[in-house]
């Protein structure tokens, strides 16, 4: 049998502000599940997403340490190049720390990066054209 890609985990310091960063990228996680010590949420085409506290998981590893810096990047596809600059600015608004400011990467995307509350690199994205 091959392993099978299935779950993305996050570990967060709070899950309420961590969940309320993911509900402004359109994600629907119910409100009882901010004081949840493991949530998931199941992405459009089966993928799942899970949060645990770091109380979780040291539960369980005694020696965990967070990891430094930004190995892994959770992609979030907009609409269109505005809507890059709208979610960044809605994201930033809300006090959340921008990491690169939204621009016309030679790739061809509008492309910006946010952290969530636990400095998870979180990219919005979109075509600069629809060819």
């Amino acid at each position: 049998m091959t392993p099978r890609f299935d779950l993305i985990g996050l570990v967060v310091s709070d899950m309420a502000a961590s969940l309320a960063f993911y509900r402004r990228l359109g994600l629907d996680i119910p409100a009882e599940a901010d004081t949840q010590p493991h949530v998931e949420a199941t992405l459009p085409g089966g993928l799942r997403i899970a949060w645990d506290t770091t109380e979780t998981i040291r539960s369980f590893d005694p020696a965990w340490t967070p990891p430094r810096g930004h190995g892994v990047s959770l992609a979030f596809a907009c609409d269109g190049p505005d809507d890059v600059d709208v979610s960044y600015a809605a994201l930033v608004g809300a006090g959340h720390e921008g990491y690169l400011k939204p621009f016309d990467a030679f790739w061809g995307q509008r492309y910006a990066v946010v952290l969530d509350p636990d400095g998870h690199a979180v990219d919005l994205f979109a075509p600069l054209s629809a060819d």
